[in-house]
């Protein structure tokens, strides 16, 4: 079967959420990417993504034919809010914890780092609820809460001789439907960092689409370049 524009968009979906997940390095995800542009059956499209597991795990990734659903920053914030948690807290003591990925944070999110380090990626994460509050309690170590830019978020906590502090290295612009944050606690001799920054995933799609379009724009030009003689023939053939 002969695979659509669409079906190969669906792949290339699945392909960028498995990167922004950790499933997938960068470098197999490039060569993943590109051949799913160069195939055209469904043949050569569904080995791509047979060995990546749906949201939440379970069952292996539809056929490429199929409709999968949207997660993470693929899909509006409203589809994003009422999920079950996976989790509600992380714990460190002289190591580390990481959520990240395609997981459900819930209303109340409780961390706590001592002699160690967290970090809170909420860029493909969905939400339990639309008001959630995250408690970040460090002595001596350190949490980091990574959020996308149009997320509306509130950083009130406190630093004793350590710090807790946002930054932005993308552009805030916080939508209207998305879910609010509120980012509180206390770090003793530590720090808690916010920052706002879009996921690979989020870059990835933007070059794919730049390079979709330069792609267009190149095979419009040749095609104008092979309809140019033709044109110029067909008028010297005029009487």
């Amino acid at each position: 079967m002969r695979a659509s524009d669409a079906e190969r968009e669906r792949v290339a979906e699945v392909l960028r959420e498995a990167v922004a997940e950790g499933r997938l390095q960068m470098e197999e995800f490039e060569q993943r990417l590109d051949a799913t542009y160069k195939a055209r059956t469904h043949g050569e499209l569904e080995p791509l993504v047979r060995d990546l597991p749906a949201p939440g795990g379970g069952a292996v990734a539809p056929v490429v034919a199929g409709q999968r659903p949207r997660t993470g920053s693929l899909a509006r914030w409203s589809d994003r809010v009422g999920r079950p948690a996976t989790s509600g807290g992380g714990f460190a003591l002289y190591g580390g914890f990481r959520r990240q990925g395609n997981w459900t944070i819930g209303r109340v999110f409780t961390a706590f780092a001592m002699w160690g380090g967290g970090h809170i990626d909420l860029r493909e994460a969905n939400f339990e609820a639309r008001e959630v509050v995250i408690r970040c309690f460090t002595i001596m170590g350190g949490i980091h809460v990574t959020v996308p830019p149009d997320l509306n978020v509130d950083v009130r906590g406190i630093g004793l001789m350590g710090a807790f502090r946002e930054r932005t290295r993308d552009e805030a612009i916080p939508a209207p439907d998305a879910p609010r944050v509120r980012v509180t606690g206390l770090a003793l001799m530590g720090g808690v960092g916010v920052e706002r920054k879009r996921s690979r995933a989020e870059k990835q799609r933007e070059r794919d689409a730049e390079r979709q379009r330069l792609s267009d724009a190149e095979r419009q030009r040749l095609s104008d370049a092979e309809r140019r003689p033709r044109l110029e023939k067909g008028d010297g053939d005029r009487p």
